[in-house]
């Protein structure tokens, strides 16, 4: 229960970046600084708990054995997750995209095969392909027909060009940030806490946030005061404190992918803490009685997905592999 728990927790702080990303495209500022100043200002943040921690040494050693998977991974567990949501942001309001975004409790799944491990045999260790654990996906499908549900009605009033620029790049993110997630725990392969490795791939990813940001002052000019602030506390509440807990959620079921994508289940609560912030904040219409129902019904698909988990648990000897093993 502990990962899930986190995994919720990790939702309620994630649920801030859509509310303050559609507030500051409402106010007028530009999707480029949203993305890029939140990853800017989780730099010190991070950097301050690693080096009172006395663990930036570590990491550092690790990042320059593998250099440019590093880049790679946090390239699609960072910047190719985060620029789209901002994108979307300045063309749908924040529970479309939030809503969107819980179609990565079906791209999360449908990953396993591009993953292996080693199981013990009575032949010895032998390399196996992951599978898609259709069991618990099938309660995910549930949770998406919630989030289907809550925005049944409020999609009507979404024109065809918002919908396209508001939904398209979201889907593309809801693969690139389990990839990135899952590649960067297979390099890792547990010798990184969750510190480190959420630092390691801040920093990893700041050459594309300067090259991002540039194209921003040619093409926006610099930042509102109000838009440096929000990006701060976006930084704070769901770069650090949520990347945070959702990485330690999914370092705790490592190497099992049915407990693995029970706790990328959890962010579709996102949705539901995206709604009570936009109405609470931003002053959004209350939901009518069918988006009501979508909630309902996204909490019966977590209730249902939790108890799958559990009873189709299996007890495996997994080992550790190395790099060349992990690449596939």
């Amino acid at each position: 229960m502990r990962p899930v728990l986190l995994g919720v927790c990790a939702a309620f702080f994630f649920a801030v970046t859509f509310i303050l990303n559609r507030s500051m495209e409402l106010s007028g500022g530009s999707w480029i600084w949203s993305a890029v100043l939140r990853y800017v200002f989780m730099v010190p943040f991070l950097l301050v708990i690693v080096l009172a921690r006395k663990n930036f040494q570590v990491l550092w050693k690790e990042m320059k054995k593998h250099p440019f998977q590093w880049l790679l991974w946090s390239f699609f567990g960072f910047v190719l997750f985060y620029a789209p949501l901002c994108f979307s942001a300045a063309y749908a309001p924040g529970w479309l995209v939030a809503g969107t975004w819980q179609i990565t409790i079906l791209s999360g799944s449908l990953l396993a095969p591009f993953f292996y491990k080693m199981v013990q045999t009575p032949e010895g260790p032998v390399r196996i392909r992951e599978k898609i654990p259709f069991r618990g996906l099938r309660w995910s499908l549930l949770i998406l027909l919630g989030v289907f549900l809550m925005q049944l009605e409020q999609a009507g009033r979404i024109s065809l060009h918002q919908i396209a620029l508001g939904v398209l790049p979201v889907l593309v993110a809801t693969f690139a940030y389990p990839l990135g997630n899952r590649k960067m725990m297979d390099l890792c392969k547990g010798r990184l806490d969750t510190f480190q490795r959420v630092l390691g791939m801040t920093l990893a990813s700041l050459p594309f946030w300067f090259a991002l940001s540039l194209y921003g002052l040619l093409t926006a000019g610099a930042p509102s005061k109000s838009q440096v602030m929000q990006s701060g506390i976006v930084a704070i509440f769901s770069g650090v404190v949520a990347t945070v807990l959702f990485f330690k959620a999914t370092d705790l079921v490592r190497g099992d992918m049915a407990k693995l994508s029970l706790v990328e289940a959890t962010q579709s609560l996102e949705v539901l803490f995206a709604l009570f912030g936009e109405i609470a904040l931003l002053s959004i219409p209350a939901p009518p009685l069918v988006s009501w129902a979508g909630i309902l019904t996204v909490v019966a698909g977590m209730v249902l997905h939790s108890l799958t988990s559990r009873k189709t648990e299996k007890p495996v000897v997994a080992y550790e592999m190395d790099k060349s093993e992990t690449s596939g």
